[in-house]
């Protein structure tokens, strides 16, 4: 697994993470929206940490900075 995520883009998808995560437990988002943005966070968190976007992969998307 080739990682294709850069700096930037890791801390944008944490960002929102933590904003879906906030707005759940402010009970601001509730039911159904809710519990897809909660999933949705912990595959932003997940991707973040291990710099792989499986998305990116059939597009040949990479916003990692090749040294």
């Amino acid at each position: 697994m080739k990682k294709n995520m850069g700096n930037i883009d890791k801390a944008i998808r944490i960002i929102v993470a933590l904003i879906i995560a906030g707005l759940y437990f402010t009970n601001v988002i509730s039911g159904t929206i809710a519990i897809i943005g909660i999933i949705l966070a912990g595959v932003f968190i997940l991707t973040s940490f291990i710099s792989f976007c499986p998305l990116y992969l059939p597009f040949g998307i990479s916003t990692r900075k090749e040294k």
